[in-house]
């Protein structure tokens, strides 16, 4: 009976995103603290010996993608550029379970397609160098090397450069969606005569020891999509300020293009609180209270290879 491999695809969050440029090709140019969370999407898989990759799609959000073609999901177009790049035989029955809402700015489809290039390396017993891997992730959207990447890092460029920072502490949040996708080349095009904010605008060498910490450092940057999304999608502003008034919240923040939001909590009692008071009072929303993942945490988690319902 064949192994079962399995992927932990956690959700990214932009603590801060500033747009810093754009490209002759129309790129935006980036930067971005990113993290990544305790909440997130699982793949997992089985090898085949005859070359044929499959793909099931289960969970809570798997309605939201059962009129898509499975062939143009992440996880597939990932999984087929590896098999050719690597020039195995060999195939897969690839299984996403899917917990995060669909085009929310917490790089779901991202996260699912890194996690499905590190369950195929390890299922396929590859050995690419990170250059390729890297190569193959950029290939497929921007936010793919980063969640290869999979730590708290600052992102740049168009996504591909990342700078490795120390870990930030494991900080309570609450990630809320309002259950509405919005577009990003949509919000780009919205904040087209707006100008662009400088570089280097953290510091690669802090450290914190608190959220408060982490928190006060975040007031001097913020999220340069806002005010675009907001205007195309107003119940933003509605998340985040369920977010604010909630007791504890240090800082209420749009992560991506939209319209996930997050807010950083003192304590895991308030973040769980303001979850379940924010979820009383809107039973439409996605919401999910979580934390940052940090090394000690990521280790705890890839052991059981599965987050937590």
């Amino acid at each position: 009976m064949s192994a079962t491999y399995r992927q932990q695809a956690p959700a990214k969050v932009n603590l801060f995103l500033h747009v810093t440029g754009k490209r002759d090709d129309g790129y935006h140019l980036l930067e971005s603290l990113v993290c990544f969370t305790a909440s997130g999407d699982v793949v997992s898989g089985e090898v085949r010996d005859d070359g044929a990759i499959t793909l099931s799609i289960t969970g809570p959000m798997a309605a939201n993608l059962a009129l898509e073609d499975t062939s143009d999901n992440l996880v597939m177009r990932a999984a087929r550029m590896l098999q050719a790049e690597s020039g195995t035989t060999q195939g897969a029955d690839l299984i996403l379970d899917k917990r995060l809402p669909i085009a929310s700015g917490i790089g779901g489809g991202s996260a699912d397609a890194a996690a499905t290039i590190r369950l195929l390396c390890e299922m396929w017993k590859l050995d690419l160098d990170e250059d390729t891997l890297s190569r193959i992730a950029l290939s497929l959207g921007a936010d793919v090397p980063v969640c290869l990447h999979g730590k708290s890092c600052l992102m740049s460029g168009i996504g591909e450069e990342i700078t490795a920072l120390p870990d930030l502490p494991s900080v309570p949040m609450v990630l809320i969606n309002p259950g509405k996708a919005v577009s990003t080349p949509e919000i780009f095009k919205a904040r087209a005569d707006e100008g662009f904010s400088p570089t280097d605008a953290w510091d690669t060498k802090q450290t914190f020891q608190s959220g408060a910490a982490l928190a006060d450092a975040l007031s001097e940057c913020g999220n340069d999509l806002t005010l675009p999304a907001t205007g195309i999608l107003p119940e933003i502003c509605d998340v985040l300020n369920a977010l604010a008034r909630e007791e504890g919240c240090l800082l209420a923040r749009m992560s991506g293009s939209g319209a996930t939001c997050f807010g950083i909590y003192d304590t895991n009692d308030q973040a769980e609180r303001a979850a379940n008071a924010i979820a009383a009072q809107n039973p439409d929303w996605w919401i999910s209270p979580t934390h940052i993942l940090t090394e000690k945490s990521r280790e705890q988690a890839d052991m059981g290879a599965a987050f937590p319902d």
